[in-house]
C-alpha cells in the first residue's frame, strides 16, 4: 500500500479535492466516482459523500494508497 501524509492548509478539506491534492486521481471526476462506486474509506468506514469534510488526524484509504491528514502547520 502507498502511504503518504497530507499537510491541511485549513480548518479542513472536501475528500474529493483530497484524492486529487494528494495525487490519488488525476481529476475531480475520477475521485467522485471513486467516491461514490464505495472505493473509499475515512477511519474505516466507507465514505460516500464527496465533500465530506476531512481533518487533522484522519486517515482515508483509496486505490491502494493511504493518506494520513496532518494539521495546518503554524509557520506563515
Amino acid at each position: 500500500m502507498n502511504q503518504t501524509e497530507f499537510q491541511l492548509r485549513g480548518e479542513h478539506v472536501a475528500l474529493c479535492d483530497l484524492l486529487k491534492l494528494a495525487g490519488v486521481v488525476d481529476s475531480g471526476g475520477q475521485g467522485k466516482l471513486m467516491i461514490a462506486n464505495g472505493d473509499v474509506t475515512v477511519d474505516g468506514q466507507t465514505e460516500l459523500r464527496k465533500t465530506a469534510k476531512i481533518r487533522a488526524g484522519q486517515v482515508v484509504r483509496c486505490a491502494g494508497w493511504e493518506i494520513r491528514v496532518d494539521p495546518a502547520s503554524d509557520q506563515q
